[in-house]
């Protein structure tokens, strides 16, 4: 590898193995790290290759890491915004990730991750405005587009600079994206390498589509975290034969100086009980103030970090918590609640509807903060957490469950959209692939998981349940010993959230709405 490749980390030796493991499974599809450059893509090849390890092990290091190496080879980058003119003989790379959050969370580390669906699906763009997205690529000169001042293009090229979004930079530029996205097709023709994080929430339908389109594969992954529904508690890396599977041992994060971690891994011990385990989070407390033993959930940090919880009923008595200590009235939303996509419900005939719905980010898990109603009845303008674009109005179902009562309240009832739940509170699976800076851990709900004395995999699930919440904790875990809830100081606010030139409004009714 020459000096232009290097990685400017220094790696751990499981981490230097499984960069040279990629690097030459790379070298026998024709792309080569250690000199740069490629070879046109052999037909008929491909690959699959897994890179597992626990939270803090260097999984996104490594990505991190990969990708640059290959954009240094020359390869290109495909975002899943816009992808350009075809150049004869290119190689290509996808970086994705099952949701917004989980791509957010990489973009936010420098790594142009885009959702599996944007891949999926690739927008198509109004002729005009596509010579805007061919110059800020590099594709071509800068264009002269009817209605864009010189000072708008400024505008979108200065943004580019810092973010290399397509859409975000024509937002700059004024423009909404209705204007420059006209609609959405399945892509036709297959790309070349797929980086997939955060693979242990992939089913095999995900990992067939993806196998589709990209021949070759490095799915990321964590094998401690909760197998999706369906997959008996194995992940589809676990499929994978022991030859295809790299394992990342060493702990990077914080130089192994954080005490969330080392209670992460503690759960490792076969013979670790919850009582002992609570005994460890109680001394971890007493001497590092980013975990905390905390008697009562937080109201005010439920707005945007949810508290992590098992049983759904705890969820829904924790939402009429959260509600009734903000205020909130019985029969409408506040500014500033937090939702969680339920889905799309959609009849299947109306395929584009549903495809302008997951491509703006409202697909099954996303995070989203309710900003109002909308300007036609059962639309609601709504914030999707780590979406690049991330207004939105669409035709909305939502519904606020109530403890010991079947049917929900519904504050926003279009005939058909996006449906969302209440997000003050959601279950430890729906969290997967989030993370937040502080997070809220229910412990009575993980001590009923242990009393249970149900496992997963092999392993007790009160310990898979508290290792995935445990992880969404980025700087500061409170880990809540009491069903008590503590009131907020301040109202729900949207003050702190991420605004566009103007948000896109979908349309998803026959009526024209």
């Amino acid at each position: 590898m020459n000096s232009e490749t290097l990685p400017s980390i220094i790696f751990s030796d499981d981490q230097a193995e499984a960069f040279d493991r990629v690097s030459a499974e790379l070298m026998g599809m024709g792309i080569d790290l250690d000199h740069g450059g490629f070879e046109p893509r052999s037909e008929g090849k491909s690959s699959v290759l897994a890179i597992v390890g626990k939270a803090g092990s260097g999984k996104t290091m490594l990505l991190a890491s990969l990708y640059k190496a290959m954009l240094a080879a020359g390869v290109d980058i495909v975002s899943g915004d816009f992808e350009g003119r075809k150049r004869k003989e290119r190689r290509t790379l996808a970086i994705l990730a099952p949701t917004n959050k989980a791509a957010s969370v990489l973009r936010l580390r420098g790594v142009p991750a885009t959702t599996i669906h944007r891949i999926l699906y690739t927008p198509v763009y109004d002729p005009q405005y596509e010579k805007i997205a061919e110059w800020l690529a590099g594709q071509a000169p800068r264009p002269a587009v009817e209605g864009l001042t010189e000072l708008a293009l400024d505008r979108a090229h200065a943004f580019y600079q810092l973010v290399a979004s397509i859409p975000g930079a024509l937002a700059a530029a004024g423009l909404r994206g209705s204007d420059f996205i006209k609609g959405w097709k399945r892509r036709e023709e297959p790309l070349d390498v797929g980086f997939v994080d955060e693979s242990s929430m992939l089913d095999e339908r995900a990992l067939d589509d993806l196998r589709a389109i990209f021949p070759t594969l490095v799915l990321f992954g964590d094998p401690a975290q909760l197998a999706p529904v369906g997959l008996s508690g194995d992940m589809v890396f676990d499929r994978l034969g022991d030859s295809r599977k790299l394992t990342l041992s060493r702990i990077h994060r914080q130089t192994l100086d954080n005490p969330i971690l080392d209670l992460a891994h503690a759960l490792g011990d076969p013979d670790l009980g919850f009582e002992e385990f609570e005994r460890m989070v109680e001394a971890a407390a007493r001497k590092d103030d980013r975990v905390v033993v905390a008697e009562r959930v937080d109201a005010g940090l439920m707005a945007r970090s949810p508290v992590l919880v098992w049983r759904n009923a705890t969820r829904i008595r924790l939402i009429q918590a959260f509600r009734t200590a903000h205020g909130c009235p019985e029969d409408a939303l506040l500014p500033g609640e937090p939702l969680i996509c339920d889905g799309i419900e959609l009849p299947l005939k109306h395929r584009k509807k549903r495809i302008d719905l997951e491509a703006r980010g409202l697909i099954k898990g996303a995070q989203v903060i309710y900003l109002g109603p909308g300007n036609k009845e059962g639309f609601a303008k709504l914030h999707v957490v780590g979406a690049e674009d991330p207004q939105v109005s669409a035709a909305s179902i939502i519904k606020i469950e109530k403890p010991d009562e079947e049917e929900p309240f519904i504050p926003s009832a279009a005939r058909m959209g996006a449906a969302f739940l209440h997000g003050a509170a959601v279950t430890i699976h729906k969290a997967q692939g989030s993370q937040w800076e502080t997070v809220q851990v229910f412990a009575p709900d993980l001590y009923a998981a242990a009393q249970a004395g149900r496992s997963e995999a092999g392993v007790a699930l009160w310990k898979r349940l508290a290792y995935v919440a445990i992880t969404r904790a980025e700087k500061r875990l409170l880990w809540v010993v009491r069903n008590r809830l503590a009131l907020p100081h301040e109202p729900l606010t949207i003050s702190d959230l991420k605004t566009t030139a103007a948000p896109l409004t979908l349309v998803t009714q026959d009526n024209g709405e």
